[in-house]
Order: C-alpha cells, then sequence, then structure tokens
C-alpha cells in the first residue's frame, strides 16, 4: 500500500516491484489480483494520469506509447489514451519546439534538422514535426 499511496502504478509495474522486495511470487499475484478487483490498482488509471503528465512535460505519443509498453500497460490501453488527450499532439510538438529553440523559425537547414531531431527524439510523428514548422502555428 506505501507504493500504491506514493502514485499509481501499473499492474506490471507493481508486480516487478514487490518481487525484486523478495515477496513470494504467488502472493504478490494474488495481492495484484485483489487489489484490481478492489480498483485500487488499474492500468487504466495509470496510463491516463502517465499520458497527460509526460504530455504536459513535452513527450510525444511514439515516446509515450514506448514508455507506457515498458512500464507494462498494454498497447490497446495506451491507445485510447493517447487518442483522447485534451489537447492536440500538434500543438504539443509547437509547444516543445518554442520552449527549447524559441518562436522564430529556423532560418538555415541544419537548424531546422536539429530541431527536427529534437522533436523526433521527444516522440513526435514526422507529421506533428512538420505542424510545429507551420508558419501559420507560430504568428499567433
Amino acid at each position: 500500500m506505501n507504493l500504491l499511496a506514493r502514485r499509481e502504478h501499473s499492474l506490471a509495474e507493481l508486480r516487478r516491484k514487490l518481487i525484486a522486495r523478495e515477496y513470494d511470487p504467488d502472493v504478490v499475484e494474488d495481492v495484484i489480483v485483489d487489489l484490481a478487483a478492489r480498483n485500487l490498482v488499474s492500468d487504466e488509471r495509470f496510463a491516463e494520469g502517465y499520458v497527460n503528465y509526460r504530455m504536459r512535460r513535452g513527450n510525444g505519443p511514439v515516446r509515450i506509447r514506448q514508455e507506457l509498453a515498458k512500464r507494462g500497460v498494454d498497447d490497446s490501453i495506451a491507445s485510447i489514451y493517447l487518442v483522447n488527450v485534451e489537447l492536440s499532439w500538434n500543438d504539443c510538438a509547437l509547444d516543445a519546439r518554442i520552449k527549447k529553440f524559441g518562436s522564430t523559425l529556423p532560418e538555415d537547414f541544419k537548424a531546422k534538422a536539429k530541431q527536427m531531431k529534437f522533436l523526433e527524439y521527444r516522440g513526435f510523428t514526422t507529421e506533428q514535426i512538420n505542424s510545429a514548422f507551420d508558419k501559420e502555428a507560430t504568428d499567433d
């Protein structure tokens, strides 16, 4: 319960942490099933919070999907919360670019390539990256 009091965990993440603390794997599985039945731990709730947090931190859907998979969240659950987000991913890519490099568009190809590589590392798709360099989007 101490682990769950700090933050949400995915089922796989909680299982891994408990086994690392040398609890019996059979007991761990029973406890996780019980916690899930009582809705005290939920992959859906974890995914929703994780997507919102990482999106606000300037990460894109590709990277967030990989991070959720690493934490044991099923891809079908991740997809639901990656599609149903408050902001648009295009706006998120633009905000990440502006926060890192400023609002002026790059003058030369080398500077633009650097910014595009940064956004790609952050997990944005090609379409989202291109929208971050759209002239109308930066003229606000």
